[in-house]
């Protein structure tokens, strides 16, 4: 097989690319990561250069690792800030550093790519170890995978090479529920009282809810999400990682995948939770609304996505990072995991160190946050 660093997507024929195994993961898809790159989300002076590595052999494309050259540690959503303080304060450099991921989101998902008729093991050990070896031309003073699917996870655990970070998100679980009331009727009574209050508030303010994957969508009430969801991006000082333009074409390319839950208050759109779906999963977004209602936020971005994984049958709901506050709405403690090869053995020896203190501080965290899920004590895992 031979090895090729590209340097922009759309040198890469999108029908091969996307004839790799995405196991239904959306965000690497030929559409999302092109329509991230047209809008110039990523690329030249953005701090996410692609750095593509990839395998071609008699068939054409083999295997893929979506890899970036990050000058910043933005979008990432696995903190290395202080890390890269360090490096400053010793006097070396940290950026440019290779970072695997899809970019913008904290979802756990294949970072290698193989072509279904090829052994994946053998090649996704092709790929990682290609990864080190362009880092190590490039001079390069880390690399990255962010949020690798489990069968990646295995095969990086057992590299020397590579140092493993673990973190906690809060995920929904389906165990199969009729509807929602029998996802309720899973809680304990207390909680289940306090989701239906919650339910009833927003139904008593007149706020109604409609579904909108984005073929079906408007370009108005597409812009009205994007323009909700920058609202939320200002309340925090900072402008959003896609632009309108990004929202337009992901909904034009891969419209199937986007999912838009507007509430409106008569004919006014007042708020927007912004979804993605994959095969078995619900990805949670973003969030936007243009005014104070009372429990909207928890009914647009965790109750409503709820419902809709039980009516299509999905197996999991990913909300995004943070917030234990998912926690009394039925999500439950999730690790998820990053691996780090550092190439100064000094800071490799300290920041193992610190991963290790890291990693039981985290399972404390989860076993702490996981006595108080609302389910009943009797409910079967």
């Amino acid at each position: 097989m031979r090895t090729q660093v590209v340097e922009r997507l759309d040198a890469i024929d999108g029908a091969q690319w996307d004839a790799l195994e995405h196991h239904g993961y959306p965000f690497l898809r030929h559409a999302f990561l092109s329509a991230l790159e047209r809008t110039r989300c990523i690329g030249e002076g953005t701090g996410w250069s692609p750095a593509i590595l990839t395998l071609q052999d008699d068939q054409g494309l083999a295997g893929a690792v979506p890899a970036w050259l990050k000058t910043h540690s933005y979008g990432e959503f696995v903190f290395d800030f202080a890390w890269a303080q360090a490096y400053s304060r010793h006097g070396l450099r940290y950026y440019p550093k290779l970072v695997a991921a899809a970019p913008f989101t904290p979802a756990t998902g294949p970072r290698c790519l193989v072509r279904p008729d090829l052994d994946r093991e053998f090649v996704v050990t092709q790929l990682l170890a290609s990864l080190g070896e362009y880092a190590d031309e490039q001079q390069l003073s880390s690399t990255h995978v962010l949020f690798p699917a489990e069968t990646e996870r295995s095969l990086l655990e057992r590299r020397p090479d590579w140092l493993m970070r673990r973190d906690c998100q809060f995920h929904w679980r389906n165990r199969g529920y009729a509807d929602f009331e029998g996802f309720l009727g899973s809680f304990t009574a207390e909680k289940r009282k306090k989701a239906r209050r919650e339910r009833r508030r927003v139904a008593e303010a007149g706020i109604t809810f409609e579904s909108r994957r984005g073929s079906e969508a408007s370009p108005e009430e597409i812009l009205t999400a994007w323009q909700l969801h920058r609202i939320t991006f200002l309340r925090r000082g900072n402008e959003p990682y896609l632009a309108a333009e990004t929202f337009l074409e992901i909904a034009r390319t891969m419209g199937e995948s986007l999912l838009f839950k507007f509430a409106r208050l008569g004919d006014e759109i007042v708020a927007v939770a912004v979804f993605f779906v994959g095969d078995d999963t619900l990805y949670g977004r973003y969030w936007g609304c243009n005014e104070n209602f009372h429990s909207l936020h928890f009914e647009t971005c965790y109750h409503q996505g709820i419902e809709f994984c039980i009516e299509q049958g999905l197996d999991r709901f990913e909300p995004g990072t943070q917030g234990e506050h998912k926690v009394s709405r039925g999500f439950e403690p999730t690790y998820t995991y990053s691996a780090h090869r550092i190439a100064e053995p000094r800071f490799r020896a300290a920041i193992a160190d610190y991963l290790d203190r890291e990693s039981e501080a985290v399972e404390r965290y989860a076993a702490g946050i996981a006595e108080h899920v609302p389910y009943r004590q009797n409910l079967e895992a």
